[in-house]
């Protein structure tokens, strides 16, 4: 197994500061969800494991594209 990349841990720091974090609660694709884990590399993306408080089942959703891309825009800007 790999260790995650340093471009990987900061933007799953930066992700947590966003909300999707352990314990707490995101409303994501029309669904209120109660947050289980802490971002993690999935793919191409990142992907947080979840709770649906409608279903009671438990899922893995992936964190929108756009908010993944707009992360790594603010860390390339920071970097410069």
């Amino acid at each position: 197994m790999t260790s995650p990349s340093d471009r990987e841990v900061a933007l799953c720091e930066r992700l947590q500061t966003l909300g999707y974090a352990r314990r707490n609660t995101i409303r994501m694709y029309g669904e209120e969800l109660d947050v289980t884990s802490d971002p993690i590399a999935e793919g191409n993306g990142f992907a947080i494991e979840a709770i649906s408080r409608k279903s009671g089942s438990t899922r893995r959703v992936l964190i929108p594209l756009s908010v993944v891309q707009m992360v790594t825009n603010d860390l390339v800007r920071r970097a410069a």
